[in-house]
C-alpha cells in the first residue's frame, strides 16, 4: 500500500468515527498516530506545553496531522539524536511516549511550533511506515491495573502536600497547576503522578523511567522521592536567594542613608563636599609656614583649579596629589639644634668605641656651627672600609645635633629622577627622594645620609651623579628645584652626609663639593672594646639570653679578632660572635639550668678551625715587606726576587699586577742596576742574571705605585746577595732618579703593620705630617724612617 494510499485512510477513519458520533474528544484515541521524536526531555499527559521542531524534515507529518479530525499525534524521548533525523533505529526509541493533541501550529525561520496538549501514555504495536519521515504507527494505550485505594490514596496525600510546598518556593510552576487543574479527575491519581513528576528537574532517563511505569502505585514510588528532592533543592536555592537580597538590600540601604546623611549635612553647613573638604585641609597645611611669594601663588592657583574640576576627572587627581605634596613640604619650619659639645662627645663615646681622631674632627665641625650659631652649607663624606661604622656614625651625628635623620642608599641608583622627581606629566610621577625626606621629618634642617654614594650608576634615565651636583653645593641648593613640585626649595639648612668605600670611582666635581673623613679600619684592641662592650650584649639581648647564663672570655674574643675576623671592619666579628649565640641557647635548651662561659678552647668547637692563622713574616735574602692599601683596609705585602739563572740577562714579573705596580718594577730594576755600585753591590750582576719578581697571593689583583721602594729594596738584597733588617716594612713611590713620593693610606698601612706585630717602618719623608697627625696610640711603639731618597731606605736595610 502506498504513503498516499495510508494517509488517507486516516484522515477517513477519522472523519468517519466522527459522522458515527461514537468519539468524543479525550475518550476515544486513534489507532493509527504519525510519530516525531523530541530530545530535551520526556514529555507527559499531564503537560501543554509548546513543542518546537525543525521544519525539514517534519513539516509534512504536521500537515498530514492537521488534516485529521483528531489532530494528534505521539511523540518519543531520544537521549541521543542521531545525524540524520530521516533515518533513524526504531529500536533506540522507547517503550512509552505520550499521545498529544496539536493545538496552535506555526512556522518561522525554518522552525515548526505547536502546543502540545498530552492526553495518554502510548506505546508501539507495529510500524506502517518507518523507512522515512512521516513515521507512521499503530499503537496501543496501556492501562494501570486496579491497585489498593488506600496506598494509592495516601500517596496522592503525599504528592499534593510536596506540590503545596514547592509552589511558593518557585512560583514558575502556578501556570502549569492552573492548565493541570482545569484538567483534573479527583478519581484518577494518573494525571497528578505524570503532572508531579513533569513539575521536577530530575535527569531525563529518570523521568522516562516515570513514563516507562505503567502501574501507578509503581509510578508514585518513583515519582515521589524524585519531588521531595525538589522541594529541597527549590528551599535551599530560595535561602541562598534571600540572603543574597538581604545583603544588598542592606548596603543599598546604607548607601541611600549615607547619601541623605551628607546631602543634609551640606544642607546644614556640617560638612562640605570633597573638593570643598580637601581644599580646607590642604589651606590648614599651609597654616604656619613660610611660603616664598613664588610657592604662595603657585599652590593658589592649584587650589583654584581643584574648586573647578569635577570630582571624578583624572585631572583633579593629578592636582589633589600634587597639592598633597606640596603643601606637605615644612615651609619655613626648623627644628632647634642642640649646639652642647659635651652632649655631643658623650653620645658619640656612648655608640662608638676608638676612632678618637674621626670623633674630634665631627666636634670640630659641631664646634664651628656652636661658635656661629647654625650648622648649615655642610657636606660632609665619610670614606672607609665596609663596616667601620660609617652609617651608625650619621646616625650618632644627628642624634647629638637633636635633628631628625633621614636615610637613604644611592647604591646602584640609575635614574636622576629619584633624585630631582619625575615630572608631571607623567602617569605616577613622585617628587624625588629630598622632597619624600622633608616630607617625612617635617623639618627643613635635618641630617640627610646618601648612603653608598660612591656606587652610583649611570643610563639612559639619566646620571644621578650629576643631578647631586646641585644638591650637594653650598651655593646652588639655597634654590634645589624639583622637577615635580616644580618649586624651589631651601636645602642650605639640610646637614648632607654621605658614605663610600673609595673615592675612585667618584666624580671629580662631585667629590670636589664635600669635605671627606676617613675612618679607617680598627686595631684588635679597639676591635676588643667594640665587641665587649657593643656587639656582645647587643647580641644578647637580641636573642633573650641572660648576661649570667652566657658569657666569653677576653682571651676567646681576642682569638676571635685574630683567627675570624681580621678585617678592617667589625661586620665580620659580629657574625662570628652571633654564630657563638645560636649555637650557645641550643645547648641552654637542652640543658635549662646551665651556665656557659665561653673560652680560647672552646672556639673550634663553635667555630670551626681559624681561617686565619699567625702568620710568620717572611725573611731572607732577597724578601721585603712592604704596605698597601685596599677598600677593605690595610694589608703588609711580601715581596720576594731571586736569581733563575746566569745565562742571559732578563726580568721576569708575576702576582697579576697592574699596569702602575709593572711600571714600578721596571723603574726599581732599571734604579737599582744602574746605581748597584753606590749601594755596595756587584755592577755585573744584573748583566748576566734572569731575576724573577714575584708579589704572593697571586689570585688577588694589586696595582699602585707605593712598592716602588719595596722592589728596588729587594733586588737590591738580591744583588748584595745579604738579608735585609728583620722586621721592617716600607711604603713609598720611587722615581728614577732614586727620590721617595708620598703616598696615601698612611693610617690603613700603620694599622696593618701593627696587626702583623711589626713595630719599624720606613716612609715618604713626604708623609711625615700625615704620620704625626695619627692618633698617639697607634704611633706607640712604633719606629718610623722618613725617606727622601733611596740611599736612606739603603741605609736603614743594610747599614
Amino acid at each position: 500500500m502506498s504513503d498516499q494510499d495510508i494517509n488517507a485512510d486516516i484522515v477517513e477513519e477519522a472523519t468517519s468515527s466522527q459522522r458515527t458520533g461514537l468519539v468524543l474528544p479525550g475518550q476515544t484515541l486513534p489507532d493509527k498516530v504519525y510519530i516525531i521524536p523530541i530530545h530535551n526531555r520526556p514529555f507527559f499527559p499531564a503537560q501543554v506545553l509548546p513543542v518546537i521542531v525543525n521544519e525539514e524534515p517534519w513539516a509534512e507529518t504536521l500537515e498530514l496531522v492537521g488534516k485529521t479530525d483528531h489532530h494528534c499525534l505521539a511523540v518519543f524521548f531520544m537521549e541521543n539524536p542521531p545525524e540524520d533525523p530521516r533515518h533513524f533505529d526504531p529500536s533506540t526509541l522507547p517503550e512509552h511516549g505520550t499521545l498529544v493533541r496539536v493545538h496552535h501550529a506555526s512556522r518561522e525561520g525554518g522552525k515548526l511550533q505547536f502546543v502540545a496538549q498530552g492526553l495518554s501514555r502510548v506505546r508501539i504495536r507495529g510500524w506502517l511506515k518507518r523507512h522515512r519521515p512521516p513515521y507512521l504507527v499503530e499503537v496501543d494505550y496501556p492501562q494501570s491495573p486496579a491497585d489498593p485505594r488506600d496506598e494509592v490514596k495516601a500517596y496522592g496525600m503525599a504528592l499534593i502536600n510536596a506540590i503545596k510546598e514547592l509552589l511558593p518556593l518557585n512560583p514558575l510552576y502556578s501556570e502549569e497547576l492552573k492548565n493541570y487543574l482545569n484538567r483534573f479527575n479527583p478519581n484518577d491519581p494518573s494525571p497528578l503522578t505524570d503532572f508531579a513528576a513533569a513539575l521536577t528537574t530530575a535527569p531525563p532517563r529518570e523521568l522516562q523511567e516515570v513514563l516507562d511505569t505503567v502501574p501507578i502505585l509503581k509510578r508514585m514510588e518513583k515519582v515521589l522521592p524524585l519531588l521531595r528532592k525538589e522541594v529541597e533543592v527549590a528551599r535551599l536555592q530560595s535561602e541562598l536567594s534571600a540572603e543574597v537580597n538581604r545583603k544588598i538590600g542592606q548596603h543599598q540601604r546604607e548607601f541611600f542613608l549615607k547619601e541623605q546623611l551628607k546631602i543634609i549635612q551640606q544642607e546644614l553647613g556640617i560638612t562640605k563636599d570633597d573638593r570643598s573638604a580637601d581644599a580646607d585641609e590642604f589651606r590648614a597645611r599651609l597654616e604656619g609656614k613660610t611660603l616664598s611669594d613664588q610657592a604662595r601663588k603657585r599652590i593658589d592657583e592649584e587650589l583654584n583649579k581643584l574648586s573647578i574640576l569635577e570630582t571624578g576627572s583624572p585631572e583633579y587627581a593629578v592636582t589633589r596629589n600634587y597639592l598633597d605634596w606640596a603643601t606637605s613640604v615644612p615651609w619655613g619650619l626648623y627644628g632647634k639644634d642642640k649646639l652642647d659639645l659635651k652632649h655631643a662627645r658623650k653620645v658619640l663615646d656612648q655608640h662608638h668605641a676608638g676612632l678618637d681622631d674621626v670623633k674630634n674632627r665631627i666636634l670640630e665641625f659641631l664646634a664651628v656651627g656652636a661658635f656661629r650659631g647654625e650648622i648649615s652649607g655642610s657636606i660632609v663624606l665619610l670614606v672607609g672600609p665596609p663596616g667601620v661604622g660609617k652609617t651608625s656614625i650619621g646616625k650618632s651625628i644627628a642624634e647629638s645635633l637633636g635633628r631628625p635623620f633621614y636615610r637613604f642608599s644611592v647604591g646602584g641608583m640609575r635614574d636622576e629622577a629619584e633624585i630631582k622627581g619625575h615630572r608631571r606629566t607623567y602617569i605616577g610621577a613622585l617628587p624625588g627622594k629630598l622632597v619624600q625626606a622633608l616630607k617625612e621629618v617635617e623639618v627643613m634642617n635635618p641630617v640627610i645620609m646618601l648612603d653608598e654614594i660612591d656606587k652610583l650608576g649611570a643610563s639612559y634615565q639619566g646620571d644621578p651623579a650629576s643631578a647631586l651636583l646641585e644638591t650637594l653645593d653650598p651655593e646652588q641648593n639655597v634654590e634645589f628645584l624639583d622637577h615635580y613640585l616644580d618649586l624651589r626649595l631651601d636645602l642650605s639648612k639640610v646637614l648632607f652626609i654621605c658614605t663610600a668605600n673609595t673615592l675612585d670611582s667618584i666624580p671629580g666635581p662631585l667629590l670636589d663639593r664635600m669635605e671627606t673623613i676617613r675612618l679607617s679600619g680598627y686595631i684588635t684592641e679597639e676591635k676588643h672594646a667594640i665587641a665587649k662592650r657593643h656587639l656582645w650584649p647587643r647580641l644578647l639581648e637580641r636573642t633573650g639570653v641572660p648576661k649570667r647564663r652566657l658569657s666569653i672570655t677576653d682571651g676567646a674574643l681576642t682569638s676571635v679578632i685574630e683567627g675570624y675576623a681580621r678585617e678592617a671592619g667589625v661586620r665580620q666579628l659580629e657574625k662570628q660572635l652571633g654564630k657563638i649565640v645560636r649555637k650557645s641557647v641550643v645547648q641552654l635548651l637542652d640543658d635549662p639550668d646551665a651556665k656557659i662561659k665561653v673560652g680560647q678552647k672552646d672556639l673550634e668547637q663553635y667555630l670551626g678551625l681559624a681561617p686565619f692563622r699567625k702568620e710568620q713574616v717572611l725573611a731572607g735574602t732577597g724578601v721585603i715587606t712592604g704596605l698597601a692599601w685596599t677598600s677593605l683596609g690595610g694589608a703588609t705585602l711580601p715581596i720576594e726576587a731571586t736569581r733563575i739563572h746566569t745565562l742571559n740577562r732578563g726580568f721576569k714579573l708575576t702576582g697579576q699586577l697592574g699596569d702602575v705596580m709593572k711600571e714600578s718594577a721596571e723603574i726599581a730594576y732599571s734604579y737599582i742596576s744602574s746605581h748597584l755600585k753606590q749601594f755596595g753591590g756587584d755592577p755585573g750582576f744584573f748583566d748576566q742574571a734572569f731575576v724573577h719578581l714575584h708579589v704572593p697571593e697571586g689570585a688577588t689583583p694589586k696595582d699602585g705605585p707605593s712598592a716602588g721602594i719595596t722592589m728596588a729594596s729587594a733586588l737590591l738584597s738580591l744583588a748584595r746577595d745579604q738579608a735585609p733588617k728583620k722586621g721592617v716594612a716600607m711604603t713609598g713611590e720611587l722615581t728614577l732618579t732614586g727620590q721617595v713620593l708620598a703616598i696615601g693610606g698612611v693610617r690603613e698601612k700603620v694599622i696593618a703593620a701593627r696587626r702583623q706585630k711589626i713595630h719599624e717602618l720606613i716612609l715618604p719623608d713626604a708623609n711625615q705630617g700625615a704620620y704625626e697627625e695619627l692618633p698617639d696610640y697607634l704611633k706607640e711603639g712604633m719606629t718610623v724612617h722618613f725617606a727622601r731618597r733611596f740611599s736612606d731606605v739603603a741605609k736603614v736595610l743594610f747599614d
